[in-house]
């Protein structure tokens, strides 16, 4: 098995509040729309991010395990701590909750925000080798 991740899939309550939050809020593009199924954003090269009426996740996969915050993170890498601060205004204009960024003890700077099914993205700058490989 090759050593990557192809599709992120988060399994939404209502796609089209997701839909707004991520392409008119965010400004992100759709590939791939099927209404009231699932909305499909090239998040990368090699990487899609799927967001598929939970409905019809459940149909497929069965009901998620427990409620409450889910237990990972997205995250989306920048250059500058500028860029982490003006990321989480765009979010919190497109009516996300929203954390104040802060310095982190091994020497980044990263804060968080939620979407509309409380999934948290981390905006964040890694100084450090692996922070550096993700940017493009």
């Amino acid at each position: 098995m090759d050593q990557r991740i192809s599709f992120v899939t988060l399994a939404v309550r209502d796609l089209d509040a997701s839909r707004r939050f991520y392409l008119d809020g965010l400004g992100w593009g759709a590939d791939l729309e099927v209404p009231d199924d699932v909305v499909m954003i090239r998040a990368g090269e090699h990487l899609v991010l799927s967001l598929w009426n939970r409905d019809h996740f459940e149909a497929e996969l069965g009901e998620p395990a427990g409620t409450g915050l889910p237990p990972f993170t997205l995250a989306h890498n920048v250059r500058t701590e500028a860029e982490v601060d003006a990321i989480l205004e765009v979010a919190r204009a497109a009516g996300a909750s929203v954390g104040e960024a802060a310095h982190r003890e091994w020497g980044g700077y990263t804060g968080y925000f939620a979407d509309p099914d409380g999934f948290r993205w981390e905006i964040a700058t890694n100084p450090g080798p692996i922070g550096q490989v993700v940017l493009p």
